[in-house]
């Protein structure tokens, strides 16, 4: 049968090629598993000749899904397109959706005071599932997010939500831990800390590490917070060289601040890594742009991202998993420490 230029390709001449029954064509379309594989071939291969394409809407009607995921991000759009970890996320989960008829969704942060507006479109039925990135325990939808009758996964444990839920990360504690055994191990004893935002399951992490170890070696603590972002690592560490200005040792939780606090310390005239060796966390493509080069804490961001979206096509599929998974992390040591 050739195709009719009169229009595109119906689900009957596709049956007609593939002899068999129309309602055959619509399984084997929305991926049915009551279909024998000899009769899924020759369905295939009618479609293949025909250049059938699926009315999507029509699909929605009978299978309930809309072969799209969102991908929440509640961070402003200027901090969304300047770090390399979203883009890192945002490259994971492309590559496992790729294969696949899903197709993603960004959602950035909602307008001031418009949190609805979001539990709104995710209620709607417009997506499948939802992967939420970067999530902090202020937000007032966290919870009502983990209590959606919808597929969620989460990049990090949720702070705040009492609900069991699927989340992917790495071990930010022994992250943090390690950044700063190894200032400990290569001599430094005024070791302080450019924290993450406290709101933020990695920012309130990074600092239990460094806590730790600051404890258990009898070292001072000091501590001052920024936002994961230049500008506010910048801030955070020209107030605790002004607050500490005999440190040493210094470990920024995250590579963004840590670059920001390379700035600051030449500046102040201070050598890295002569006066102050400096460790930065998630090995981004910024680590190796600085001057020196920056020893940090590298976290497998791609490997993160593939598998939150890994886990949200089995949770599409049926899947029941409520579980947070942990991944190591690893010393990468360069120039600056």
């Amino acid at each position: 049968m050739q195709r009719q230029d009169s229009g595109s390709p119906t689900l009957e001449q596709v049956a007609a090629l593939a002899g068999v029954s129309r309602a055959t064509v619509s399984r084997v379309v929305n991926g049915s598993p009551k279909v024998l594989p000899d009769t899924v071939a020759a369905v295939e291969r009618a479609i293949g000749e025909l250049g059938y394409v699926p009315n999507r809407a029509a699909r929605a009607l009978v299978t309930r899904r809309t072969d799209s995921v969102a991908l929440v991000v509640p961070e402003p759009d200027s901090r969304v397109f300047s770090d390399p970890f979203f883009a890192g996320i945002l490259r994971g989960v492309s590559m496992t959706l790729a294969p696949t008829s899903s197709q993603l969704v960004l959602l950035i942060e909602p307008a001031e005071g418009d949190d609805q507006r979001l539990l709104r479109y995710l209620r709607g039925g417009h997506v499948d599932g939802a992967i939420i990135v970067s999530h902090h325990g202020r937000d007032n939808v966290l919870q009502e997010l983990a209590q959606l009758p919808l597929p969620i996964v989460f990049s990090a444990r949720p702070l705040g939500v009492e609900v069991p839920v699927a989340s992917v990360d790495v071990d930010n504690v022994a992250g943090a831990r390690t950044a700063v055994e190894y200032l400990l191990s290569i001599g430094r004893r005024k070791i302080g800390t450019v924290a993450g935002p406290l709101d933020m399951t990695a920012g309130l992490d990074r600092l239990t590490g460094y806590q730790q170890v600051a404890a258990e070696a009898g070292l001072t603590e000091a501590v001052a917070y920024g936002d994961f972002t230049a500008d506010g690592g910048e801030q955070a560490a020209l107030r605790l060289l002004d607050e500490h200005p005999d440190l040493d040792g210094l470990f920024v939780a995250s590579d963004l601040m840590a670059t920001a606090a390379l700035r600051v310390l030449s500046q102040l005239g201070r050598r890295v890594p002569d006066d102050v060796a400096v460790v930065g966390f998630d090995d981004s493509v910024v680590a190796t742009t600085t001057t020196p080069k920056l020893t940090t804490v590298r976290q497998p961001v791609e490997k993160l991202g593939a598998r939150l979206a890994e886990i949200m096509l089995a949770k599409i599929g049926g899947a029941d998993l409520t579980s947070p998974e942990i991944y190591d992390t690893e010393l990468i040591i360069r120039g600056s420490a």
